[in-house]
């Protein structure tokens, strides 16, 4: 009947539509009822409470994602500080443990280095007769020698101070390496009482004590370089002196002058008399209210001296104004060499001194040690423009590295450059090329050896 109606074509046409919507309707019929089963169907099961119910889902599931989204970004950015040390806080590190010292020393006790000792002179020469191994001379005229400088425990105050100790510490090995000296680098503060310009004190004696086969002790404060690598020490002159700084006997016993002589490079002899030394010099270093007392005699004694505690330098210069027959036939005061060097008045001069005259003369023409006094650089604060002595440091260093340099056929291609150019050519045959300062073996390091065994 249909297809009299309509015709056979379009009564196919009808029932292939019919068949397609059953099956569009069956699709969606089970996409609701997956969706009402996965999702719910809200509250009374109505398709507006099923809408505002799947809304509801997707906003809670966004509001979910956001914060871990965050979280993920802030761990990733932590992670990333904490392999920056640019940003690490280097205090959480650098915590001292509490209680401080295990030995307390009695408060109503005169302040000492240690047990009294008197007989050190038989004690040492008993052990050096029992260790022939271990002599105090390594030649007829040259002594073993021990160089010895430091800094503090803790990393210095401004970024770069710790790069200038690194520069004056290498300065100090090359040349202990070039003139057979050892070295002993301190970081300890053996002392509490003894801190700042004391310091040097517990550590000496310990060091004279501990090593008997040391015949000389040599100071150096951590801001003063060796400027002359190739100039020897003429340890001749002092074989009958036990105490050797750069100074001037008319300022210290004349003038009873502070800046008379200088401590920041001293030679020490170990020996009794150094020993008694110490003992002498050691009462007037106790920080509080010892130091600051003592501080006051030295200024009122000591001309030229600021009101400030009392310091090392200022005491020495007092304890041998004071005491000039007790102590003054042992004490030699150079100035033939620069045993310590005023920087203010040499670092400018150096193109000069390249110019005119050549290492090994160790005085004003080409100074054994230029020492940065008053520079500070790894303080805060300085007593001088901190781009002056930075930069006259690097020229003080590079002034000394050039003459290590030069063995190896480099320099620096200036005073201020941290670059090197080449000086000499490579050789097929190189045992035969001579450095020009004699430096790679000179006689004073020579080892003398025993002609039979």
């Amino acid at each position: 009947m249909l297809e009299r109606c309509f015709g056979v074509r379009r009564v196919r046409q009808i029932q292939r539509a019919a068949r397609h919507g059953t099956v569009t309707f069956l699709c969606l019929f089970m996409t609701v009822v997956v969706l009402r089963g996965t999702i719910g169907a809200g509250k009374f099961g109505t398709p507006e409470q099923d809408f505002n119910d799947i809304r509801e889902r997707f906003y809670s599931h966004n509001r979910r994602v956001e914060p871990r989204r965050v979280l993920e970004e802030v761990e990733t950015t932590t992670t990333t500080d904490a392999n920056n040390y640019a940003t690490f806080d280097i205090s959480k590190i650098l915590k001292d443990e509490e209680g401080g010292d295990e030995w307390k020393k009695d408060p109503n006790a005169p302040y000492s280095l240690g047990p009294k000792i008197s007989d050190w002179d038989a004690q040492r020469g008993e052990w050096l007769k029992q260790n022939p191994n271990f002599p105090n001379f390594l030649g007829p005229t040259k002594p073993r020698v021990l160089l010895v400088t430091g800094s503090s425990p803790k990393p210095c105050e401004n970024p770069v101070g710790d790069h200038y100790l690194l520069k004056s510490i290498k300065n100090k090995i090359d040349y202990c390496r070039l003139h057979g000296i050892e070295i002993f680098y301190n970081m300890a503060l053996l002392d509490a009482e003894m801190a700042g310009f004391w310091a040097k004190l517990p550590l000496i004696r310990k060091l004279l004590l501990s090593h008997p086969e040391v015949e000389f002790l040599w100071w150096m404060d951590s801001d003063a370089m060796f400027t002359d690598m190739a100039f020897e020490v003429p340890w001749e002159r002092y074989k009958n002196h036990n105490f050797v700084m750069h100074g001037w006997n008319e300022m210290v016993y004349d003038d009873h002058n502070w800046i008379g002589l200088n401590t920041g490079s001293f030679l020490l002899r170990n020996c009794q008399w150094s020993l008694d030394l110490l003992d002498a010099w050691a009462p007037m270093g106790p920080k509080g209210k010892i130091r600051d007392e003592a501080g006051k005699v030295l200024t009122k004694f000591l001309k030229g001296r600021p009101v400030f505690e009392a310091d090392d330098q200022s005491a020495m210069v007092y304890i041998l104004a004071t005491g000039r027959e007790t102590w003054g036939e042992k004490v030699y005061l150079e100035n033939h060499y620069y045993l310590h060097g005023y920087w203010g008045i040499l670092v400018d001069r150096y193109e000069e001194m390249i110019e005119n005259y050549h290492p090994g003369l160790g005085d004003h023409r080409w100074p054994l040690v230029t020492h940065f006094v008053g520079c500070k650089p790894c303080g805060k604060f300085g007593d001088y423009p901190v781009e002056r002595c930075l930069k006259q440091m690097d020229r003080a260093y590079n002034f000394g590295d050039n003459q290590v340099l030069q063995m190896y056929g480099f320099t620096h291609r200036s005073l201020a450059s941290r670059r090197v150019k080449r000086v000499r050519n490579e050789s097929s045959t190189p045992l035969q090329v001579k450095d020009e300062l004699g430096l790679l073996h000179p006689a004073f390091k020579a080892v003398k050896l025993p002609s039979s065994y």
